[in-house]
């Protein structure tokens, strides 16, 4: 898989119809998590994304996002770099164009 950036408008229709092998996972705090996340999503802040490399490489496809984009291109540079090749970056916007939006949150 080469690099894949969506943006959150993108994720939307996914985290709908999310696969079973498929992860959502959220890169932010976790106080920022508890305010509100996208339904069904993972926390981990990304400064210790490399912490679930393992566990991450079982999943078909692992969707990274943040607040804005910048948290969750780390995070996916840093698993990359782990030799990851099922990550698709949300790099255009985050949490708060998927709230902006009106999606639904979970908190």
């Amino acid at each position: 898989m080469s690099d894949q950036f969506i943006s959150i408008e993108e994720l939307h229709p996914i985290y709908q119809n999310l696969k079973e092998d498929e992860l959502i996972v959220d890169v932010r705090t976790e106080e920022e998590f508890a305010e509100g996340h996208v339904p069904g999503s993972d926390q981990i802040p990304f400064e210790r994304i490399a912490e679930k490399a393992d566990q991450y490489r079982e999943y078909s496809k692992v969707y990274i996002y943040c607040r804005r984009g910048a948290r969750a291109q780390k995070a996916y540079e840093i698993l990359k770099n782990e030799g990851l090749d099922n990550l698709i970056c949300v790099a255009d916007g985050g949490m708060d164009r998927w709230n902006e939006a009106g999606f639904p949150t979970e908190n």
